[in-house]
C-alpha cells in the first residue's frame, strides 16, 4: 500500500500504465466560481486519476453586465491542468503528455461574439445577464415557446434591437465551451444539449429547428427594411455546427495543445468530443439522460432538468426546452441564484467562529465543518422556517420577473429569529425560485421517477437533500459523483467518444453506456419527502411568494456600489 495515495502499489502501477499509454479521458469544466479539470481511466470511468482546478470570478462591470475576460479562461485552464499533471506525478509517478480523448464543458448560453477573423467584438456577456427583457419577449411571442433572457439568440437579438455597432461585423456567435473548444481544435461545433441553450432544436432532427431558423431571419429583417437598411443576418451562418454525443468533433492542434500546456509537454492529436454545456454533463454525472429521470444541479445558479416523455401542452415562462447530450427533450428550470449568497453566511459564521477561537479535536474549524455544524443546526429549525425569509438574489431572477437582485434576510417582529430557523430559511431560500418552475412541470402532469441531486451543498448527508424533497414533494438521490460535478461528467463523454470512435466502434447508447460502464453498481442514497417538510416549505413558498414585492421594491431603491463579484463558496468544499 503506498502511504502517500492511499492505494495499492498495483492499482498505482495500473494507473501510471494508462497514464502513460494515453488510455485515459480528460474532462475540462468552466463554471462560475472554478475552473475544473478531471482526468479519468477511459476504460473505467468511475476511477478518477487526477484533478487539479482555478479559482475564478465573474464581474459585473461598470456597463451593468456580468463578465470574464477572455485572457483568463486560458490562465485559468492552464493552472487547472498543471495541477492536474503535478496530482497524476504525486500519486502515480507518471507525467500524462498525451489523453486517449478530452471533453470541454462550461456554462451553458450567455454571447461570444466574433468577426470573421475570429476577433471578438464585445466583452463576453454570460449567462448571467438579464439585458435581454425585449428580445426574450419577441422572440417567445414569434416562436411559440419560451426563450428565456441567458439564451444566445435572446442575446443576438437584443444587440440588433439596441443597433450595436458590432452587429454588421459578425462572422459567428458561440457559447463558451464552443469558444474553447475552437480554439483547441479549429472547428466551430457544440454538443446538442449546450447547442439546445443557443437556439431551439428539433429534436426529430437533432439540430437546429429549421422553421424557427427562418422566421428569426425575417423577424430581424422587417424593422430594417422599414428603416431603409440591411442586416445582413442568416443566423443559420453565424451558428455552431450541432454534434450528438459520441460523434468526433475534432482533434487538438498543435496550437492548441500550447494553449492548455504552454511548457510543450502536451502532444497534439488528441481526439475532442463534442463540447457541452454544465447542464448536459450533470446529467450524465448523475446518470439523468433517460425519459422519466431527472436532476438538480446546485452552485452558484441551480436548475433542475427532467428528461420528457412527451412535449409540454404549452409555453411557461418558468421552464425552458433544452436536451440531453444525446438529443433527446428536456424541460428545464434555470435559476439565475443557486448557493453564493448561502455561503456568504457561512463565511460570516466561520469568521466568528475564528475569531472566538473554536476548534474541533484540537484545530480550527474548516470550511466543511463550519457548514456541516450550521447545515446540521438547520434540522433543527421549525418546517416553516419559523416566518423567517431569505432572498439570495445577487443577480437578477427572470421567473420572478428581477431584472437585478439584491440579497436580503427578512422576517416579521413575530418570527421565531433562531440560528436552526434563519438556516433552515437560507437553505429553503436556495429552492425558492426552483419549487415554483417544479410546480409548473408537475401541473403539466410531467412524470418523475428519480431525481438526482449534485453539487457542494448536498455532501453534508441528509440536510439539503431532504429539504430539496420536501421542496419539490418528490424522493431525490444523490450518489458518490454529488461534488464531482461536470468535469467528471464531460471526462465520461469523452471516454464515450473513444468507446464509439476506437477499434470496437460500440454504438451503444449513451443512456445504456451509462447504465452498464459507469454507474452499475453505484451507490445512491434516496431521501423520501416527509410530509411536515413539504408542508413548512409550502408556507414559506406563499410568504416567499409575496416578499417579492420588497425584493423589487430593495433593488428600486438600492444602487450597487460598484462592479460586483463573489464566490460560491459551497462549490469549494473538498
Amino acid at each position: 500500500m503506498s502511504e502517500a495515495t492511499g492505494t495499492s502499489d498495483t492499482e498505482s502501477d495500473a494507473s501510471a500504465r494508462a497514464i502513460i499509454g494515453g488510455r485515459t479521458a480528460l474532462g475540462i469544466e468552466l463554471g462560475s466560481t472554478r475552473i475544473k479539470a478531471c482526468l479519468v481511466d477511459a476504460d473505467d470511468p468511475t476511477r478518477v486519476l487526477a484533478a487539479g482546478s482555478h479559482e475564478w470570478e465573474n464581474e459585473f462591470t461598470a456597463d451593468r453586465r456580468w463578465s470574464y475576460p477572455l485572457d483568463a479562461v486560458w490562465s485559468g485552464l492552464q493552472r487547472a491542468c498543471a495541477e492536474l499533471v503535478a496530482d497524476a506525478e504525486r500519486r502515480h509517478g507518471a507525467r500524462p503528455t498525451s489523453f486517449g480523448a478530452i471533453g470541454i464543458s462550461a456554462m451553458m448560453h450567455g454571447y461570444l461574439a466574433f468577426d470573421d477573423q475570429g476577433e471578438l467584438l464585445v466583452p463576453f456577456r454570460t449567462w448571467r445577464n438579464t439585458s435581454t427583457g425585449r428580445a426574450a419577449a419577441e422572440l417567445s411571442s414569434a416562436f411559440g415557446l419560451n426563450i428565456p433572457l441567458r439564451w444566445s439568440i435572446a442575446h443576438l437579438h437584443q444587440a440588433v434591437l439596441d443597433a450595436e455597432p458590432h452587429v454588421p461585423q459578425l462572422g459567428f456567435i458561440t457559447t463558451l465551451a464552443g469558444y474553447v473548444h475552437w480554439k483547441l481544435t479549429g472547428r466551430k461545433v457544440l454538443g446538442v444539449g449546450d447547442a439546445s441553450g443557443m437556439f431551439p432544436i428539433d429534436s426529430s432532427t437533432g439540430d437546429y429547428d429549421a422553421g424557427l431558423l427562418a422566421r428569426f431571419d425575417a423577424l430581424v429583417a422587417e424593422p430594417a427594411a422599414r428603416a431603409g437598411r440591411e442586416t445582413g443576418l442568416r443566423v443559420a451562418q453565424l451558428l455552431p455546427r450541432v454534434l450528438a454525443a459520441g460523434e468526433p468533433a475534432g482533434e487538438l492542434t498543435a496550437e492548441g495543445a500550447a494553449l492548455l500546456d504552454p511548457t510543450g509537454g502536451l502532444r497534439p492529436g488528441v481526439p475532442l468530443c463534442p463540447p457541452e454545456g454544465d447542464a448536459g454533463t450533470g446529467m450524465v454525472a448523475t446518470n439523468s439522460v433517460a425519459p422519466r429521470t431527472g436532476n438538480v444541479s446546485a452552485g452558484t445558479s441551480i436548475f433542475a432538468m427532467v428528461v420528457l416523455e412527451r412535449p409540454l401542452a404549452g409555453a411557461h415562462h418558468e421552464v425552458d426546452l433544452v436536451t440531453t447530450p444525446a438529443g433527446d427533450p428536456v424541460a428545464m428550470v434555470h435559476c439565475n441564484n443557486g448557493a453564493s449568497e448561502l455561503a456568504a453566511w457561512a463565511g460570516i459564521f466561520g469568521r466568528f467562529a475564528d475569531a472566538a477561537g473554536a476548534t474541533r479535536d484540537g484545530a480550527p474549524l474548516g470550511r466543511d465543518a463550519v457548514f456541516e455544524t450550521l447545515f446540521r443546526e438547520a434540522l433543527a429549525g421549525e418546517s416553516d422556517a419559523g416566518g423567517l425569509l431569505a432572498y439570495n438574489t445577487l443577480a437578477g431572477e427572470p421567473i420572478v420577473e428581477l431584472d437585478e437582485g439584491r440579497p436580503m434576510v427578512v422576517r416579521t417582529p413575530d418570527s421565531r429569529f433562531t440560528l436552526a430557523n434563519f438556516m433552515r430559511a437560507q437553505l429553503y431560500g436556495v429552492f425558492g425560485v426552483l419549487a415554483l418552475g417544479m410546480r409548473v412541470l408537475d401541473g403539466e402532469g410531467v412524470d418523475i421517477d428519480r431525481m438526482f441531486a449534485h453539487g457542494g451543498i448536498f455532501r453534508t448527508a441528509g440536510v439539503a437533500q431532504r429539504f430539496l424533497a420536501g421542496a419539490i414533494d418528490a424522493p431525490v438521490a444523490v450518489g458518490e459523483t454529488a461534488a464531482e460535478g461536470g468535469a467528471w461528467g464531460i471526462a465520461v463523454l469523452a471516454a464515450y467518444l473513444r468507446e464509439r470512435t476506437g477499434a470496437a466502434h460500440d454504438e451503444t447508447a449513451l443512456g445504456s453506456y451509462l447504465d452498464d460502464r459507469v454507474f452499475a453498481g453505484s451507490a445512491i442514497q434516496v431521501v423520501e419527502p416527509e410530509p411536515a417538510d413539504v408542508a413548512g416549505f409550502t408556507v414559506y413558498l406563499e410568504r416567499y411568494l409575496a416578499g417579492v414585492a420588497a425584493e423589487a421594491a430593495a433593488v428600486a431603491a438600492l444602487e450597487p456600489a460598484g462592479p460586483m463579484n463573489f464566490t460560491d463558496e459551497s462549490t469549494k468544499r473538498k
